[in-house]
């Protein structure tokens, strides 16, 4: 610092601005949208482990792996047999098979998303940017929609694929086309319903194994419940043959696993799934699967509202 620069100080300054030759960042400010599209894209890498250790990947790789299995086998038995008829069903792919896949995925890479922000309190960091409270919450459901609904479609995209090369004639593969595209429009129900509950009750704790616990034991006792019930309606001796009926009808709406199943038959699935045809109490899965989607969206984002002024 020169001398007449020293002496021009005021008194009792205690800081000096050096300039040391940086220069300010020129460049083009993508702003608000930008942020929420390379968030997404980050989260839904994250979701499947992608850019990180062998670990994390784990999980993704093997849920994955195990939801295509039937597909291929499908395919294998299709090719081999001189029926060539398809042996697993696009509404309900195989049960429960995909339940307990789903709920392992679900419970382990929710967790990914929103508890690890949570634990090393980055937060602040996020809203100091120039997106809204809702961005963040929004970001995160999209990335894990996405991923969920890859874990739903990919492998009845495989098993459509594997039917098609096996059948002869348009008209059989337009007979495959118009039942794939049904189960391709449950799968986003499954995806919007499954990822914002996921998301919700694990964004309620840092420590990753607490939300874990939390996501794994609410789907898993709720499918538990409601499979019992429902076991328990259909094969009750004794008593009034309506109420045993109801019992079994209405069991699902415990669960939003079969919640979905009832809200697919009432909508016009033919096919067994984990729960007997709700009948005339269709609409009330209607009604809950609304329930599950609303609470798991709305959740979220009231919960990151409380969490961005905390």
């Amino acid at each position: 610092m020169s001398a007449d620069a020293a002496a021009a100080r005021p008194a009792g300054a205690d800081g000096v601005i050096h300039d040391i030759g940086y220069r300010s960042y020129a460049g083009t400010r993508l702003g608000r949208a930008a942020i929420v599209r390379a968030l997404t894209w980050y989260s839904l890498r994250g979701a499947f482990g992608l850019g990180r250790g062998i670990k994390a990947k784990i999980v993704p790789v093997l849920a994955f792996a195990l939801m295509c299995l039937p597909a291929v086998i499908n395919a294998a038995v299709m090719a081999l047999s001189s029926e060539h008829t398809r042996q697993v069903s696009y509404d309900t792919y195989v049960p429960g098979l995909r339940i307990v896949v789903l709920l392992l995925f679900i419970a382990a890479q929710a967790p990914e998303l929103v508890s690890r922000d949570l634990r090393s309190h980055s937060l602040p960091l996020y809203f100091a940017r120039p997106i809204r409270r809702i961005d963040y919450p929004v970001a995160k459901l999209a990335a894990f929609f996405l991923a969920v609904l890859a874990m739903v479609e990919i492998p009845l995209l495989l098993l459509y694929a594997g039917s098609v090369t096996q059948v002869h004639g348009g008209s059989a593969v337009w007979t495959e086309t118009r039942a794939l595209i049904p189960g391709l429009l449950l799968g986003v129900a499954w995806a919007a319903v499954l990822s914002g509950l996921g998301l919700l009750l694990a964004s309620f704790t840092g420590r990753r194994a607490f939300a874990t616990g939390a996501v794994a034991v609410f789907f898993f006792l709720t499918w538990t419940l409601a499979g019992l019930l429902t076991h328990v309606g259909e094969g009750q001796m004794g008593g009034p043959q309506g109420h045993s009926q109801a019992l079994a009808q209405l069991a699902g709406l415990i669960s939003p696993f079969t919640v979905l199943d009832g809200f697919r038959q009432w909508l016009g699935g033919t096919t067994r799934g984990q729960i007997p045809d709700p009948g005339h109490y269709g609409p009330a899965y209607g009604v809950m699967f609304a329930v599950f989607l609303i609470a798991g969206v709305a959740g979220l984002i009231a919960r990151y509202r409380k969490v961005g002024i905390s």
